[in-house]
């Protein structure tokens, strides 16, 4: 009787230790915004920048975060979606408030900024930039999710992440490709369609008409990948070149395509550190569509 005694105060004790254990498992405090974002902007392994655009957008910073989302714009899709997944944190690439900074004196009277600040509001949702610190890892984010996009991890030029020499094809053909990863989107295309080519450049996002000219001087460079542009910047300058007769094209993917996947690989890399909550990747597609 005494071994069965000890034997059931023993599991007893057991029990009520893992039970324990599960109690403060379950009361752990979920990691505030704030802290959760600080983590990010460590592993990126970028210097401190100044004045930088990452900054929480909505939202209290120590909101205790209950599921991460990661999207290239927090459309009110996305908004909806990151709600029904229980996750209160949203990383975007790009501004919340149809302006790079912003700002939102001009929309006061607005009702579709009224609208979505208000669901962002009712939610308790905290939306935070991630733009400047994912361009600045080493590689790239934003580029690393475009190589994976693109499937051309086996032609990226060893030292870069933007540059590809591919097997000899033609413009046409290369759209073809495009075409097959891209199928909701539309491109605009300046160059001969039966130009050959093997080396190709992505120029992500919208980094400047100059910028799109000085790799299309670079004799290393056929095709451009842009993402967008003024009309009567890249693209007059680019119709003057091909009817002077210069064997160079750009592809204009837009800018969401241009950049979009970096947030799906943002996501898989935040779970690489961040195990505590769940991290999800949703997509928010193209703005438009095309006729």
């Amino acid at each position: 009787m005494k071994k069965l005694s000890v034997l059931f105060t023993s599991l007893c004790l057991s029990t009520l230790s893992i039970s324990l254990i599960g109690q403060s498992s379950l009361n752990k405090p979920s990691s505030s915004a704030s802290a959760v974002i600080a983590s990010i902007i460590k592993n990126t392994g970028a210097a401190i920048i100044p004045n930088t655009i990452d900054v929480i957008k909505e939202g209290d910073p120590e909101t205790p975060v209950t599921g991460v989302v990661t999207s290239m714009f927090a459309t009110m899709e996305v908004l909806k979606e990151a709600v029904n997944k229980k996750c209160n944190l949203i990383i975007v690439h790009e501004p919340l408030y149809y302006n790079h900074m912003d700002e939102t004196k001009q929309f006061q009277n607005d009702p579709v900024f009224l609208e979505k600040q208000k669901y962002i509001r009712d939610h308790k949702l905290v939306i935070w930039r991630f733009h400047d610190y994912i361009h600045s890892m080493n590689p790239d984010g934003i580029e690393s999710g475009m190589i994976a996009k693109f499937g051309w991890k086996g032609y990226v030029v060893n030292g870069s992440s933007n540059k590809f020499v591919l097997p000899e094809t033609t413009l046409q053909e290369l759209l073809k490709s495009l075409k097959k990863v891209f199928p909701k989107n539309a491109f605009y295309v300046i160059g001969d369609p039966s130009m050959k080519l093997t080396k190709v450049v992505l120029a992500a996002g919208a980094p400047g008409s100059m910028y799109h000219i000085r790799l299309l001087e670079d004799k290393n460079v056929d095709v451009v990948l842009a993402g967008e542009s003024p009309q009567w910047e890249t693209y007059e300058y680019m119709r003057d070149a091909v009817n002077q007769g210069k064997k160079k094209a750009i592809i204009f993917l837009g800018h969401i395509a241009s950049e979009e996947a970096g947030m799906d690989y943002c996501a898989g890399w935040l779970k690489s550190f961040i195990s505590d909550v769940p991290v999800y990747y949703v997509e928010s597609g193209p703005a438009y569509w095309s006729y």
